[in-house]
């Protein structure tokens, strides 16, 4: 296993379309070891593989791990397409792990049934709701080239964009992450279970 690097918006890539993945080799069954890793390490609770750095259509997602006892229920999804949204709408504050310490109320259908194939190479529907429905949304905008913040104000947007290339250019997102780096992983208080009911800011 190993930890990857993030990409830190602003970049084209999280704003490319990602390609399907035709063929589940050991490549990207150790994308997805990969990813889950990076994601657990980071304090994330989804990740997609264009947020390090492979424009393929995957993802995975743990809204339930617990830093103390390790992950939860693990989701990994490839190919993944929703089918159907519901009427229902939902509000969560949105952050992401490409758009660091950046956090935004953004309105989503409730729950959403989602067409994907696992690693076994089986294709699967599964309907998505809570926050795992809001993260599983939030990962596949991502594969199409959407990021949270494409569901907000223009002006909103803006100003935090604005912020995070001013940090670029600080070389504040210059390290590499990884289990030597000196950033500090620590500060986002990731010590509780994720739920609909928590009001923790959620790190996508």
């Amino acid at each position: 296993m190993a930890v990857l690097p993030i990409i830190i918006a602003p970049d084209p890539r999280l704003k490319t379309k990602s390609s399907p993945i035709e063929t589940i080799d050991d490549s990207v069954k150790k994308l997805a070891t990969d990813m889950l890793e990076t994601m657990y390490f980071e304090r994330g609770i989804g990740l997609a593989a264009v947020q390090v750095g492979v424009l393929k259509r995957l993802l995975v997602a743990d809204v339930s791990w617990r830093e103390e006892e390790g992950p939860g229920e693990q989701h990994i999804l490839i190919n993944p397409e929703i089918i159907e949204n519901a009427p229902e709408e939902t509000v969560y504050k949105e952050g992401c792990l490409s758009f660091p310490d950046q956090f935004a109320e953004v309105t989503r259908p409730a729950s959403v049934r989602v067409r994907y194939t696992n690693l076994n190479g089986e294709q699967k529907e599964e309907s998505f709701t809570g926050l795992l429905g809001t993260c599983i949304q939030h990962e596949i905008d991502h594969i199409n080239g959407i990021v949270f913040v494409d569901h907000i104000s223009l002006a909103k947007r803006d100003m935090i964009i604005r912020k995070l290339q001013k940090q670029k250019k600080q070389g504040m997102f210059d390290h590499v992450h990884g289990p030597n780096c000196n950033h500090d992983h620590h500060h986002h208080g990731h010590d509780h279970v994720h739920d609909e009911n928590c009001d923790h800011d959620h790190r996508l």
